[in-house]
């Protein structure tokens, strides 16, 4: 049944849409709960995850390792899913 599913996803193009909402929910794990408590909103579109941080130093100092960041992102997701990564 599993397979069945999974092929019906992939078939739906649903499985991007499901891997972008696990990305935007793994977002506290990968970065830590010091991090995620400055988290305002997160989301992702078009490949990209969007993140609203409420500090300024704190945003200045994630885009110094934004590439490490989508990489251990993609990584806890299992494939390929964000491309960049945008604080706001």
């Amino acid at each position: 049944i599993g397979n069945i599913i999974k092929h019906y996803l992939e078939a739906e193009k649903l499985d991007t849409k499901m891997n972008e909402l696990r990305v935007a929910e793994l977002w506290a794990e990968v970065v830590g709960q010091g991090v995620n408590r400055y988290t305002v909103n997160r989301y992702v579109k078009d490949g990209c995850l969007y993140v609203r941080l409420s500090s300024a130093t704190l945003r200045n100092e994630l885009m110094l390792g934004r590439s490490i960041l989508v990489k251990r992102l993609n990584e806890a997701v299992g494939r390929e899913v964000i491309k960049d990564l945008i604080f706001r």
